[in-house]
């Protein structure tokens, strides 16, 4: 009998233009903390410092494209981020920069968006959505930008609504007719800003991975309104865990709201006094201040809730479930702490996985409906468990942790060199059958092919 096989061979990306980026080197995709990851269903982005690859395991005819991004040589700017976005019928490549741009390209290395969001390194770009169920009496989608003690929040509609408008101008009946400002025009979207909430959460210290884990109740005593708070939790050198409440407004309760209205109104009323009885002798023509770059957008309201310390324990990496109820955090000290973040307590916790990382699947444990049925049957999303993959390098091996408090399901050897990767959330996925898992993606850098785990026990 043939042993059984944990993983299903999808593709080879192996291909001359990898060498740019190290490839030929054993462990180089895991040895190299300047290479970056991120998979689609068919395709993958690597990058390093400078150029953006985007190679097809699905369509061997699809030559690979690169992308190289205009990046400051006098900041010494280099590329720290890249992730998909994905709508109904659009996908784009998404980048941040060491010096806290965000660059959105199309699939033919167009140039569709640049913003500066703030002065500092993007640590990673999160996209994710919830859905509204029976837990959670809203829908939120959303595309966060994570920086050192920084999160930067685009609504996913407003990201949406501005695609869709580039690429109704940029489709073929209308070139002919623009071609002659298609730079100009290029230039004028790459500057059109879009709107975002911008939060300090450094208040622990410098954070090294951050994520709002979705939309939370406003504080006692506090002025009700339509706005919305959201909870963000953060890992970092200082506090191994952080919590915040995120407000969308810099208002500061209703103290705060009554202040940001009288005291402009106090200032403007003694400024324009003062200017009756001082009036200024210098009455020529001033010249105009020169045009400086745009200041950093003012911060919202973060509130603190919770704060863990444990010296020397440092908090590393960060992964949300579907939902955002939970998070596994590492550690420096090679344990991995399951948050359960609305009340903010560690209920899980495993020892022994240094250098390890997390990512959350569903694995189809309900067979009993599927195999009494004489019919096709197509599993719906009652018939999976959410469970923890969890990559331990040092052991060459991917266990599968039932959550909360469930057994390990499986163990799967996997070769040095690889990594796991998994789609971002597809803003508009549909909620109707059929239920498509959340799965996990495994790269072996050295042979260049890529996997998935079997969902099936």
């Amino acid at each position: 009998m043939g042993r059984r096989s944990y993983k299903k061979e999808l593709g080879c990306i192996a291909c001359k233009e990898l060498g740019e980026l190290g490839a030929g080197k054993p462990g180089w995709v895991v040895d190299n903390p300047n290479l970056l990851s991120a998979i689609d269903t068919h395709s993958i982005l690597l990058a390093n410092r400078s150029t953006i690859l985007l190679l097809s395991w699905s369509d061997s005819n699809q030559s690979p494209l690169r992308i190289r991004p205009e990046l400051s040589p006098i900041d010494a700017e280099f590329i720290s981020a890249v992730e998909w976005l994905v709508f109904d019928d659009i996908r784009v490549i998404v980048a941040g920069t060491s010096s806290g741009y965000l660059l959105i390209y199309s699939l033919r290395a167009e140039l569709i968006h640049r913003q500066m969001i703030y002065p500092g390194r993007v640590l990673k770009l999160r996209v994710r959505g919830t859905k509204k169920d029976l837990i959670q009496d809203s829908s939120s989608e959303e595309f966060c930008l994570i920086m050192p003690g920084v999160i930067a929040r685009f609504d996913g509609s407003v990201v949406q609504n501005m695609l869709q408008k580039w690429f109704e101008e940029a489709n073929p009946q209308f070139r002919n007719q623009k071609q002659k400002n298609q730079d100009s025009e290029d230039f004028e979207n790459s500057q059109v800003k879009l709107p975002f909430q911008l939060w300090n959460i450094g208040k622990y210290g410098t954070c090294a991975d951050a994520a709002v884990t979705g939309i939370m109740p406003p504080p006692l005593m506090e002025h009700q309104s339509s706005q919305r708070y959201y909870c963000a939790v953060a890992v970092g050198d200082d506090a191994v865990i952080s919590a915040y409440r995120l407000s969308e407004d810099k208002g500061r309760s209703l103290v705060g709201a009554i202040l940001s209205k009288v005291v402009p109104a106090t200032f403007s009323t003694i400024a324009s006094f003062s200017k009756l009885i001082w009036r200024s002798e210098n009455t020529s023509p001033q010249k105009s201040p020169k045009k400086s770059e745009a200041k950093p957008q003012p911060f919202a309201r973060a509130s603190p809730l919770t704060c863990i310390k444990d010296h020397p324990r440092k908090g590393e990496k960060l992964t949300l479930s579907p939902s955002g109820t939970l998070a596994a955090i590492t550690d420096s000290l090679g344990r991995i702490l399951l948050l359960d973040t609305q009340a903010l307590v560690v209920v899980r916790l495993w020892k022994g996985y240094r250098d390890a990382s997390c990512l959350f699947m569903e694995m189809l444990v309900n067979k009993d409906t599927a195999s009494s049925s004489s019919t096709y049957y197509e599993p719906m999303k009652s018939d999976y468990c959410l469970c923890l993959a969890i990559h331990a390098p040092r052991k060459g091996i991917i266990e599968i942790w039932q959550m909360r408090t469930g057994p390990r399901l499986r163990t799967i050897t996997c070769a040095k060199g690889s990594k796991m990767l998994q789609p971002s959330y597809r803003f508009g996925a549909s909620m109707s059958s059929p239920y498509v898992p959340l799965e996990v993606f495994l790269l072996n850098g050295d042979s260049g092919q890529i996997s998935v785990l079997n969902r099936n026990l």
